[in-house]
């Protein structure tokens, strides 16, 4: 779970404070600090480890304290200052990327609040790529190419091209259109229809893996590039990887788990088995692992309710790799 700390440095402000952390639980773990003291010292301990910093007092002791902490848009956490009144939250920093924005109004409506929003696109009611990105947990690639997009989108309507299906209408300052010298393309594959493209991948793609015993790492790398390279997909659309429990303790399959860092989830071969669908059986396989599939059902059964299976059984060098992907649309609202 994301780690927050709320800060505040009067009596009246604690009572705020208080307010604030009760309003992030669930969302957040929160450290509250009622009576913060010596900043400076406290700002290095905590500034690394949370992704929400929420100041109770001036603005200028939320400046002053995270100022020698900063590195960048797409690391810093989101931070906010509410007055001890807690009759206003302002974003302060990572408005997007950080999720400080959307955090103000969620703070801001628990305490009936007034959120005080500055950032250019919040402002005008334009779409804001980075905003959006972060709360479908996709990363930005290109933040120079976002911040060129963030600005041109103020002027004028940018065109989207996606592989998936869009639920309810684009948001201003987006057309549908696969043409133009700046846009925006949502997939999970290499594509770049615009002179200049951000592209962003949503990480929406299982891998199943079946091995041999004693099975480098290497050999799966290959496996599981030949698998990707056959559907067409990047690497980064990956967000987990799956196998039958016999394989738990297969060093070559975790270190490339743990080269690649991806989570790796292990299936019993009756979880396996009770999946419904048409998969590549194998009766070899099902005499030594007691499922007729791992690598596709492993993807299947990782990817959860509702996936398909996009690239079947692939296999070189004692390797088998399967791909499947999650249920996922695009939405704006």
């Amino acid at each position: 779970m994301s780690r927050a700390a709320v800060l505040a440095f009067s009596e009246r402000g604690a009572k705020t404070a208080q307010r604030i952390a009760c309003a992030l639980e669930g969302s957040y773990e929160v450290e509250l600090y009622p009576a913060a003291r010596s900043l400076s010292k406290l700002m290095e301990d905590i500034f690394p480890k949370v992704q929400a910093l929420v100041f109770v007092g001036a603005c200028g002791i939320a400046v002053r304290a995270v100022a020698p902490h900063l590195v960048s848009k797409a690391s810093d956490p989101a931070v906010l200052v509410c007055d001890e009144k807690g009759e206003f939250v302002i974003s302060l920093l990572s408005g997007h990327i950080g999720g400080a924005n959307a955090l103000s109004r969620r703070v801001a409506e628990a305490l009936g609040a007034a959120a005080v929003i500055t950032t250019a696109t919040d402002v005008q009611g334009r779409f804001s790529v980075d905003a959006w990105a972060a709360e479908n947990g996709i990363p930005v690639p290109d933040l120079h190419l976002a911040k060129r997009f963030s600005a041109e989108i103020l002027k004028r309507d940018l065109p989207f091209a996606c592989d998936f299906p869009v639920r309810g209408a684009l948001p201003p300052g987006l057309y549908a259109g696969c043409e133009g010298d700046l846009g925006l393309a949502v997939s999970c594959r290499d594509i770049r229809p615009f002179a200049a493209t951000l592209a962003l991948v949503p990480r929406i793609l299982t891998v199943g893996i079946g091995c041999k015993r004693g099975t480098p790492a290497e050999a799966i790398e290959e496996a599981v590039g030949r698998a990707l390279e056959s559907g067409g997909f990047r690497k980064e659309a990956l967000f987990c990887a799956a196998s039958i429990d016999l394989k738990r303790d297969e060093q070559g399959l975790l270190s490339w788990a743990e080269e690649s860092g991806l989570p790796i989830r292990f299936y019993s071969a009756e979880a396996l088995n009770a999946l419904r669908g048409a998969f590549t059986a194998s009766e070899f396989v099902a005499r030594t692992a007691g499922v007729d599939n791992v690598c596709e059902r492993a993807a299947v059964r990782c990817a959860g309710e509702g996936a398909c299976l996009a690239v079947r059984k692939t296999a070189a060098k004692g390797v088998a790799a399967a791909i499947a992907q999650k249920e996922w649309g695009v939405c704006f609202e």
